[in-house]
């Protein structure tokens, strides 16, 4: 079973935006729990719990008993509303979770073992094309991450979800093809081009050729030019 944090929370009496600026002046963020086919519930939190637990990874992924009143209620971050400006959090919500529950997260990718991978070695790229995996699993087991390893991997090689171990009933959303996460990429190689012979450009009596842009034509107006 995964960890469950615990966070202390207040019940807020009103919604709205004034009453929400009055809570931040306060030192507090509104909140709402919501789901369950429940009564959404509006809460506020301390600003400073809720900066430390942001601080750290995985948030998105871990389970919370918010207590309020004496009572608590388990549930899973699902957005944190931030000023466009500042960047500090404005607001929360927070997703029921009913005992034996399944939900949707997005889970992180983990690489290890590049230095096992002789197609890196040899000068190859890792070419990441899915950060995160979407996955159906039971609540109470979320992954902190998807680990792929890249032992033995040579250039052109590939890494897809069959070959991926997950956690015990989890299951990608993706499920009607045998999707891409990464692949092992030639190295980049940079051609330079040669200039081109100066002679050619010239006629033999080393005058430039004609037609050039800026030559006067007939009446001593520029040909080409812009205006």
């Amino acid at each position: 079973m995964a960890d469950v944090a615990n966070l202390a929370a207040q019940s807020r009496e009103e919604a709205g935006k004034g009453p929400a600026r009055a809570l931040r002046r306060d030192g507090r963020v509104p909140a709402v729990i919501y789901g369950d086919k429940k009564d959404p519930r509006v809460i506020s939190i301390d600003a400073l719990d809720l900066r430390r637990e942001l601080a750290n990874s995985g948030f998105y992924l871990r389970l919370y008993d918010v207590n309020v009143s004496g009572s608590a209620e388990r549930v899973l971050p699902r957005e944190v509303q931030r000023h466009p400006v500042t960047g500090v959090p404005m607001h929360v919500d927070f997703l029921r979770i009913a005992a034996g529950a399944t939900i949707t997260v997005n889970v992180g990718v983990d690489f290890i073992n590049e230095e096992k991978s002789p197609g890196l070695k040899a000068g190859g790229v890792l070419n990441v094309v899915r950060y995160e995996i979407e996955l159906d699993c039971p609540a109470a087991s979320i992954p902190e991450s998807i680990v792929v390893d890249l032992t033995g991997l040579e250039i052109g090689d590939g890494v897809h979800i069959s070959s991926v171990t997950l956690p015990a009933d989890c299951e990608p959303t993706i499920s009607d093809r045998d999707f891409t996460i990464a692949t092992i990429a030639a190295p980049t190689v940079n051609v330079e081009v040669e200039p081109e012979d100066e002679e050619g450009l010239e006629g033999e009596d080393g005058e430039g050729v004609e037609g050039e842009e800026g030559e006067e034509g007939e009446g001593g107006e520029s040909k080409g030019g812009d205006e």
